[in-house]
């Protein structure tokens, strides 16, 4: 705890998304990943500190990397790579399952965690929000469904992301972040988060509530990062 205490300035996560959503309507969090368990290898080899130069200029708000090994092929020194390049903030994407990983996002750099509802008790949730908020890291608690956004808001999140992939199937239901985008309470920053293709998606996903995007296949696979991020924030030149 101590080491993650001492681990530097704390980009506001929540504040950037705000702050894009209130001058752009939309602010869109850029996915930094290199496979994916439902779409294989996306671009191995690509170079998390150029391409999060690329997301920033592009107009994203904040980054998400993929930290984790097994599944993603991720690791720590691409949080790393992708937060020195820029001065977004960054979302460390990873299955946080314990209150030591809520302190190694901190240690490795990261200005927010993820939480994933379906996997955690209450209790966790609420002990690993309670975490997060002494290291003054955002926590971004992810629901599939109203059962699970119900746990996370009793929890007391604040930044709540809506995931329409169901994690067993990988199917995409663009109908779950509609549903739920009309049960969020005021003052609690939504993100839609998978199968977010363009612009029309971003504008129907504004027009049901939410604050944020979060997309990474479509960005990660595009020959022109930047302008992608800007199609998707309907500034596209």
């Amino acid at each position: 705890m101590e080491d993650a205490r001492n681990a530097g300035p704390v980009r506001s996560f929540t504040d950037a998304i705000r702050s894009a959503a209130a001058g752009k309507g939309m602010a869109v969090i850029s996915e930094i990943k290199r496979r994916s368990p439902s779409k294989g290898d996306l671009d191995l080899g690509l170079d998390p500190a150029a391409v999060a130069a690329d997301y920033e200029a592009g107009g994203a708000a904040c980054l998400s990397v993929l930290t984790d090994q097994d599944f993603f092929g991720g690791s720590a020194d691409d949080l790393v790579a992708a937060r020195s390049a820029c001065a977004l903030p960054v979302l460390r994407k990873d299955f946080t399952v314990s209150a030591l990983d809520v302190c190694d996002a901190r240690t490795m750099g990261a200005d927010a965690v993820l939480l994933i509802v379906a996997a955690l008790s209450d209790g966790d949730l609420t002990g690993f929000l309670g975490v997060a908020g002494q290291l003054a890291l955002t926590a971004l608690v992810e629901v599939h469904d109203e059962p699970e956004l119900a746990r996370a808001l009793a929890a007391g999140a604040k930044v709540v992301g809506v995931n329409q992939r169901d994690l067993r199937t990988f199917e995409v239901d663009h109908q779950r972040a509609l549903k739920l985008g009309g049960m969020m309470p005021e003052g609690v920053v939504a993100v839609a988060e998978s199968g977010i293709r363009g612009g029309d998606d971003v504008r129907r996903l504004s027009e049901a509530g939410y604050q944020a995007v979060l997309v990474g296949e479509t960005l990660v696979r595009s020959g022109d990062r930047r302008a992608a991020v800007q199609e998707l924030l309907g500034t596209a030149t």
